[in-house]
């Protein structure tokens, strides 16, 4: 079972609602996690810039921060997958320079987060390459276009 606890923190433009999100990150999971918790809130400008702060030495806010759930030794089949946050204001800003749907920036960050809690990463190139592929193939399976289709994404 995928349990998503969705958290909203801050005030924000055209903000996806519990269902969106509970759809994305099980769009992510599916195939990969048969059950998992998940927690994804929403966080302002502040919260984030503070949490990129804090935990990645960069002080400004990003759009999405993901905090994989660590289990202490023996415990490993725990359910609980991590935390997403994401900037509300970010995202709304980054649809608009991006000429996209701000809920089609919404799903591709969501599962973006979801799959950095599984492991993927896009350091390297080839996990990029990896990770990229993984993300357009669940968007399109979800209808929604390339989100990488000609830019360098900043996630």
């Amino acid at each position: 079972m995928i349990d998503v606890a969705y958290q909203v923190a801050c005030d924000g433009p055209s903000l996806p609602d519990e269902s969106a999100v509970t759809r994305w990150v099980e769009a992510a999971l599916a195939g990969r996690r048969d059950a998992a918790e998940v927690v994804v809130r929403v966080a302002g400008e502040e919260e984030a810039r503070a949490l990129n702060r804090d935990y990645r030495g960069r002080d400004y806010a990003t759009n999405v921060l993901s905090f994989p759930f660590e289990a202490p030794p023996g415990f490993d089949d725990l359910p609980e997958l991590g935390d997403l946050v994401i900037c509300a204001e970010v995202v709304a800003r980054e649809a608009a320079e991006q000429d996209k749907p701000v809920q089609n920036h919404w799903a591709h960050l969501v599962i973006h987060g979801t799959l950095h809690l599984l492991g993927y990463d896009h350091i390297e190139e080839a996990e990029a390459a990896v990770m990229e592929g993984l993300e357009r193939d669940i968007l399109a399976a979800l209808g929604i276009p390339d989100p990488y289709r000609g830019e360098a994404a900043d996630l």
